[in-house]
């Protein structure tokens, strides 16, 4: 059976929203005369959902491998059209592997199968935009 998911937004003032999904809130803003805004602006929003679903993804997938691993960034970069609808039209993940030991054959495996399969926010947007992957490892921090 499908499951629900509800976030209430609420506008503060100018074009900042408070969004809220049971006690977790989040503010977004979109400042039109260059001021600093309050917030990230939507689009980083939705690019930082893809990032932390990939990466998260990844990150359990090298555990249960028991890949050496001592940590997990991905750095996602975008672009976006000029015209209205600016939507993004090419998005790059990087992911930074830390652990000297975990094996590059792995990791590719493990990419492929949070695009192909478990990451949810990859499989909406990579039906409108192409998105790029790449990795490295480095050693872990000491």
């Amino acid at each position: 059976m499908p499951s629900e998911l509800t976030v209430r937004a609420v506008h503060q003032e100018g074009m900042r929203m408070v969004a809220t999904a049971g006690c977790h809130s989040l503010t977004m803003d979109y400042p039109l005369t260059g001021e600093q805004g309050a917030g990230m602006k939507p689009l980083e929003v939705l690019l930082s959902s893809l990032a932390a679903c990939g990466g998260s993804t990844v990150a359990l997938l090298l555990q249960r491998m028991k890949q050496p691993v001592g940590g997990v960034e991905v750095i996602a970069h975008a672009t976006r059209r000029d015209e209205h609808p600016t939507v993004l039209t090419a998005i790059s993940l990087e992911f930074v592997i830390s652990g000297a030991e975990v094996e590059p054959a792995a990791v590719e495996r493990i990419i492929a199968r949070a695009d192909e399969q478990l990451c949810p926010v990859w499989a909406m947007l990579k039906t409108g935009t192409p998105i790029r992957t790449s990795y490295r490892i480095i050693a872990a921090a000491r």
